[in-house]
């Protein structure tokens, strides 16, 4: 069997990034942005756009509890491009596109086979490109992607250390910026590429003065702001931002996300179709070359973070994001030697790549009755794509891996080009709606209650004002106090507040006011 003609593409990593940012920055403003870290990390932003304190990042003028390196890059869009879903989303979506070049470049460093190492990096990059969950969380407004990203130029500054010493700067800087992205968890990155390097007998590169001078250069201003935030707030600052998220998400679930020890090995099954059929062949080769450097490296990051993640109590589905390179990796070694080794394919293959065909069949006829006419096509992407794949492997084609890639690729271009690709805003209300309703009948600075069990930072982000859950006893209060109220038709009725003027509804609610507040 030919190897890939990769000698059209000089420059691999320059082709591959170029896909990723197209893919990660398409349609980015699309749709609204989704609760909860995008609505924060939004209103975090715009303050600093609107003030210029870029020091002390704030959140309804109280500090903001986490790293802020995301707020930073958003509050920069805001100048460039205003404010906008687009200009939220474009920053961190265009950084986290750069973590598929950097696995193909880690690729071409730890994979030694003289026959599939090229196509090992290439296929390992284009699995990463093409997995669900790493696009989409991705492109939101989230730190998970970026942090991925540093984490991964972290591995490769370490791995071309010997080759080169200007890239002794980079570790220290790619480790600092991780500290503003994801405050201790950082640590947790940095344990696993040490124990890499102690795994593959490479501890002597912590030897390299130049390392050590680069960490303490990059990480003098990170260590600054740092410095300068616990004298503005104290050992309050400590607790709340560096040492006691993690420890705390450990022991106990955030806000009731809770689930079992499994819980992510679900995730994993849920969304990493169709490289999920290659998953377990893929751990079994990797296990077979535990002695190799890409071996070593595939199970340190699996076994660490994911037993890291497993025994947290808060559990989260971006969580499992910095796995997913380790996944893309082992399933990349595979594919390049069924590639390049001639073997007969099992046919369970046929079998589950014939599912999206029935998914999408399914999905016409649904789409149609709904008259959902936008995501026909996604159904269509579907059929076509993966009957063409089940095809080859019918004739026991290799070929059906690249038009595996191709056709994902294209499955997901038309994917986030729909109206669902965040289809958590579905859960909800629409927010946009409400938003305008308050921002057009309220002063500014105003705060809002609402009958709606839990506060949405999206909606205070586009109706810039802050809106607070309240009890039933609580808004009676709040209304004696001639307050605003934002009610669902339920607690509208059964509030009965006299003298009350209703400015307007939108989605089910009913923005109120005591009727001789100017």
């Amino acid at each position: 069997m030919k190897l890939l003609k990769i000698k059209f593409f000089p420059n691999i990593g320059l082709w591959l990034l170029l896909a990723a940012v197209f893919l990660w920055t398409i349609n980015l403003g699309g749709v609204a942005l989704r609760d909860w870290d995008e609505g924060y990390y939004a209103l975090v932003a715009r303050q600093m756009y609107r003030t210029g304190n870029f020091l002390y990042p704030l959140l309804h003028d109280k500090p903001f509890d986490k790293p802020p390196l995301g707020e930073w890059l958003i509050a920069a869009s805001y100048y460039l491009f205003g404010v906008s879903e687009f200009s939220t989303r474009l920053p961190l979506a265009f950084f986290s596109a750069w973590g598929v070049p950097l696995i193909y470049w880690i690729g071409r460093e730890i994979f030694t086979n003289p026959i599939t190492n090229k196509i090992a990096a290439i296929f390992s990059a284009l699995v990463y490109l093409t997995l669900l969950p790493v696009v989409r969380h991705g492109r939101l407004a989230m730190h998970d992607g970026i942090t991925v990203t540093l984490f991964l130029l972290l591995l490769l500054s370490l791995l071309k250390i010997q080759q080169n010493k200007l890239w002794a700067l980079v570790p220290g800087l790619a480790f600092g910026l991780l500290i503003l992205a994801r405050g201790e968890m950082a640590l947790v990155l940095g344990a696993i590429a040490i124990l890499y390097l102690f795994l593959d007998q490479r501890l002597s590169l912590l030897k390299i003065p130049d390392l050590w001078l680069g960490l303490i250069i990059t990480n003098i201003p990170i260590i600054a702001w740092y410095v300068i935030q616990g004298q503005q707030y104290g050992g309050e600052f400590w607790q709340g931002r560096l040492f006691g998220p993690l420890l705390t998400r450990i022991v106990q679930p955030f806000h009731n996300h809770d689930g079992p020890p499994w819980y992510y090995i679900l995730e994993l099954i849920k969304y990493s179709f169709p490289w999920l059929i290659f998953l377990p062949q893929s751990l079994i080769l990797t296990w077979q070359n535990r002695r190799s450097s890409w071996g070593k490296l595939i199970l340190a990051g699996l076994i660490v973070y994911g037993l890291i993640i497993s025994i947290m109590r808060t559990k989260l589905p971006w969580y499992i994001m910095p796995i997913y390179p380790f996944i893309a990796l082992s399933i990349g070694v595979k594919l390049a030697d069924i590639w390049s080794n001639r073997q007969a394919y099992p046919q369970i293959w046929q079998w589950l790549l014939s599912l999206p065909i029935l998914v999408g069949l399914g999905g016409c006829v649904y789409f149609t009755l709904t008259n959902q006419i936008s995501l026909i096509p996604l159904a269509i992407s579907l059929i076509l794509v993966f009957a063409g794949v089940v095809w080859l492997i019918n004739q026991q084609q290799p070929k059906f891996i690249l038009t595996l890639f191709i056709g994902v690729y294209i499955v997901l271009t038309i994917f986030v080009n729909s109206p669902v690709w965040v289809w958590e805003l579905n859960e909800n209300f629409k927010v946009k709606p409400v938003a305008d309703l308050i921002k057009n009948h309220t002063p500014v600075d105003t705060i809002i209650y609402t009958s709606f069990s839990y506060s949405r930072p999206s909606l205070d982000f586009y109706s810039d004002r802050q809106i607070k859950s309240a009890a039933i006893d609580e808004l009676k209060a709040r209304w004696l106090q001639q307050s605003y109220l934002l009610l669902d038709s339920a607690s509208f009725q059964s509030l009965q507040l006299s003298h009350s003027k209703s400015l307007g509804s939108a989605e089910d609610f009913t923005l109120i006011v005591p009727a001789h507040k100017n």
